[in-house]
C-alpha cells in the first residue's frame, strides 16, 4: 500500500540519480567540470569520458529546457534530467525533474510534461499524466535487495501463493498473472507493496512479515487483495495509484478503498475508544 504524490509520476519512490541541472538564468551558472587534483581521481582517459558524458547530458538538458519553455513552460527555474527506474516526472518547488528517457520524446509528450508542471487543477495534471506515462521509457535495471529467509517463510509463501490464486479466481475471474510473492522484514510502516517490475525484472507482491504475524491472516488477505488491485491496474494498462478507479475496484472486491487503513486489533480499538471518553 502506498500513497501517490500528485506532483510525482511513477510507481514507487526511490532516490533518483540526478544529472547535471540547467538553471534558467544562464549557461554560465552551470556547475563547473573542473576539479582539484586528487590521488583518488580516475585515470585521465576515464576522466575524459566522464567529462564528455556530463557535457553531452548538460547539452541535452539545455535543449529540452529550451523546448519546454518555447511550449509555454513558466515558473520553473531549473530542469534536471534523472536516471531512475521509478520516478518519471516530478516538480519540487521550482525545480522540474524529468527522466532522461523523455529528452527526445515526441512533441505531444513534451507538451504533456509542460502541462503537468503548469497545471492548476488535479484534472489537468491527471490528463497530462496519462500522456506522459503512456510513452514507454527504458528504465535502468535495479537489483532488488534480497533478505535471508527465516524459519517458516517457505510454508508461509506457499500459503500466500495459494491465496493469490484463489482470490484471483474469486474476484478477477482468474485474469491476473501468477507472479512471485516475497516477504520483507524491512517494511516499517507499509503493510504490502506491488512492484510492477520492468523489462529487466518481473512484477512481484511484497508482504510485510511483521504485519502478517502481528495482525493475523484475515488482515493479511485484506492487504494481499489491495496489492492485487494494483496488479490489476498495471496489467490492464491503468495508472497504478489510489484514484477513482482504484477505489471503485476496491469496493468491488470488498476492501477498504483507501491508501491506508487501521489494522489495530478490535479489542485495542475498543480500549482506545473507552479511554477517549
Amino acid at each position: 500500500m502506498s500513497l501517490f504524490d500528485d506532483l510525482q509520476l511513477g510507481f514507487f519512490t526511490e532516490a533518483p540519480a540526478p544529472a547535471p541541472a540547467v538553471p534558467s538564468s544562464s549557461p554560465s551558472s552551470s556547475p563547473s567540470l573542473s576539479s582539484s587534483p586528487s590521488s583518488s581521481q580516475p585515470p585521465e582517459s576515464d576522466r575524459g569520458r566522464q567529462v564528455r558524458g556530463r557535457s553531452a547530458l548538460r547539452a541535452r538538458t539545455a535543449v529540452l529546457f529550451s523546448r519546454l519553455q518555447d511550449m509555454g513552460l513558466r515558473g520553473v527555474e531549473q530542469l534536471v534530467l534523472m536516471r531512475t527506474r521509478t520516478v518519471m516526472v516530478s516538480l519540487i518547488g521550482r525545480t522540474l525533474r524529468v527522466h532522461e528517457g523523455y529528452s527526445e520524446a515526441p512533441e505531444t509528450v513534451l507538451r504533456a510534461i509542460m502541462a503537468f508542471a503548469t497545471a492548476r487543477t488535479r484534472a489537468e495534471r491527471l490528463a497530462a499524466r496519462e500522456v506522459i506515462l503512456a510513452h514507454d521509457v527504458e528504465r535502468a535495471p535495479v537489483a532488488r535487495r534480497q533478505e535471508p529467509a527465516r524459519p517458516g517463510d517457505a510454508a508461509l509463501l506457499t500459503q500466500l501463493t495459494e491465496a493469490h490464486r484463489q482470490l484471483n479466481a474469486q474476484w478477477f475471474g482468474g485474469t491476473l498473472k501468477s507472479i512471485p510473492l516475497r516477504l520483507s522484514g524491512r517494511m516499517a510502516t507499509r503493510l504490502g507493496h506491488y512492484d510492477p517490475g520492468s523489462r529487466h525484472l518481473a512484477a512481484e507482491i511484497v508482504m510485510s512479515r511483521t504485519h502478517i504475524v502481528r495482525h493475523g491472516w484475515r488482515e493479511a488477505m485484506h492487504t494481499l487483495l489491495h496489492e492485487m488491485v494494483h496488479q490489476w491496474q498495471h496489467e490492464t494498462g491503468r495508472p497504478v495509484d489510489h484514484g477513482p478507479e482504484f477505489r471503485r475496484k476496491a469496493r468491488e472486491v470488498g476492501i477498504t478503498p483507501a491508501a491506508r487503513r487501521d489494522v489495530t486489533p478490535l479489542e485495542r480499538r475498543r480500549e482506545r475508544q473507552a479511554h477517549a471518553r
